[in-house]
């Protein structure tokens, strides 16, 4: 047996923890192999689904108690260090992999054919889009590339497919559990507070996305300090960074609107900077970025412009939804942290921005003062609107400000009358269907404040499981109410 693969001998007991997308692709993946394998989950549904198709299950109390038992945990990305399973399993002397790292070691050991060349893509923001970028990329060329990891398929799903390039999504969760990944090159393309609730700092953050550079070629973007900072601690025999502006030598940026490439050529014309069809300078970083590591494994400049010129952002990812009375709804739900929405208002001269959420431990703050003197007015939804409305009345105290609030916010009655609050607008939201109704007060609010040549930008800088069943649930919510407000 391959040594990347030692813990899987015939007979190992194996617990797959978690039983949603990434736990049943563990489970496919490792099907055929000689083992006991269980999968844990708290949720009796999911086990007894998994159980009406073969394959055993047990609780999280009996998987704790039996820790000492398993030969391998293989964890899906969103379960943190503490979780209790997987304590007991570090204490038991249990290793735990993530599914990437699963995955990396099944495509070493050469059970697949020969290995693919993988390629990285992380960051706190624009990572899907930039990795559809590069993927595109890669098949204008000539590749044969899969696009997969934590967009789409997990890559675990892809590995049976022919393929000589993996086009990898990998969020910080997953790195954290991935330490072996060697990839042909990989990106950090910036880095700002995220998940803060779940690494527990900053710094632990930061040295999860780290392991994206751990190959033979590091990316960063190097217009961002704290993702920059990172090349230097990596070990990778070949070190290269983007930027928006004109690039050093051993760089990718841009020069009189044109993408260039001086990190793998000497000075090599890419693509205008002006085909980028996803709007601001988020567009144009992402683009090098992309095209950065198009470049590492030799991707022609001529691929590179036609991907870029042919290329469609996802949904609810700086979307206009419409055109109304002068002015622009934008779907940009996809802006679930600070970070993110503040390049996003950039992109605009006047906004109307609609925000809140979830915070998960960042701070708005820098935001809010970066945005200032870009906001028209701000409707804030969410639990932790509170937190927005505080950093407004410090850093852009003149700015309109209106919360929508919910029935089951207990804040106001269950009316549509509208109050005043230490200065900012509170109304409350009627109806069915929580996201909806959220949405449509605010798209309703919103369109009252907006004038002509105005963005009303949903740009939520948290996440959205609050209100929501996740960003595309409330960008189609927001969507909605846009088109019945317009009509």
């Amino acid at each position: 047996m391959s040594p990347q693969l030692a813990p899987l001998v015939p007979g190992a007991r194996v617990l797959v923890a978690g039983a949603g997308i990434t736990g049943r692709a563990v489970v496919a993946a490792l099907s055929e192999w000689d083992l006991d394998l269980l999968v844990c989950d708290d949720d009796a549904g999911a086990r007894q689904r998994l159980s009406e198709a073969g394959v055993p299950t047990i609780t999280p109390p009996e998987a704790i108690a039996g820790a000492s038992e398993f030969d391998l945990v293989v964890t899906s990305p969103g379960l943190p260090p503490g979780a209790p399973v997987l304590s007991a399993a570090a204490r038991a002397g249990v290793p735990v992999w993530g599914d990437v790292e699963l995955a990396w070691r099944l495509d070493a050991s050469g059970r697949y054919g020969p290995p693919r060349q993988w390629l990285m893509v992380t960051g706190t923001n624009g990572k899907t889009t930039t990795t559809s970028m590069l993927n595109a990329m890669l098949v204008a060329g000539g590749r044969d590339a899969v696009l997969c990891g934590n967009i789409g398929e997990p890559v675990l799903s892809v590995l049976a497919e022919p393929a000589e390039v993996l086009a990898v999504e990998v969020s910080s969760f997953q790195l954290f559990w991935a330490p072996s990944p060697r990839p042909a090159a990989g990106a950090v393309l910036n880095l700002a507070e995220d998940h803060l609730d779940w690494h527990g700092s900053f710094a632990a953050y930061a040295a999860a996305k780290a392991r994206a550079l751990d190959g033979r070629v590091a990316v960063v973007g190097l217009d961002d300090p704290a993702a920059s900072a990172l090349l230097d601690r990596s070990a990778a025999p070949v070190k290269t960074g983007f930027r928006l502006g004109p690039p050093a030598q051993g760089e990718l940026g841009v020069r009189d609107g044109i993408l260039v490439d001086r990190a793998f050529a000497d000075d090599l014309p890419l693509a205008p900077a002006a085909s980028i069809p996803v709007a601001g300078p988020v567009g144009v970083l992402d683009a090098l970025g992309a095209a950065a590591l198009a470049r590492a494994v030799g991707v022609a400049p001529e691929a590179i412009a036609a991907a870029l010129a042919g290329f469609r952002a996802g949904a609810h990812r700086a979307e206009s939804v419409a055109v109304s009375g002068g002015v622009r709804y934008v779907d940009d739900s996809k802006a679930t942290n600070p970070h993110a929405a503040r390049a996003s208002i950039l992109a605009y001269p006047r906004v109307v921005w609609v925000a809140g959420g979830l915070l998960k431990g960042a701070s708005v703050d820098e935001t809010v003062a970066a945005v200032a003197d870009r906001l028209a007015a701000v409707i804030l939804i969410g639990r932790d609107r509170a937190e927005f409305a505080e950093a407004l009345s410090r850093h852009a105290p003149d700015v309109p400000v209106i919360e929508v609030v919910t029935r089951e916010d207990a804040v106001v009655d269950e009316t549509n009358e509208s109050a005043v609050t230490q200065g900012t607008r509170v109304i409350a939201a009627s109806g069915p269907g929580l996201g909806g109704r959220v949405m449509a007060a605010a798209v309703a609010a919103a369109a009252e404040l907006a004038r002509p040549g105005d963005t009303v930008l949903l740009a939520p800088a948290g996440a959205s499981f609050d209100q929501f069943t996740g960003y595309a649930d409330r960008g189609e919510a927001f969507a909605a109410a846009v088109r019945a407000a317009t009509r």
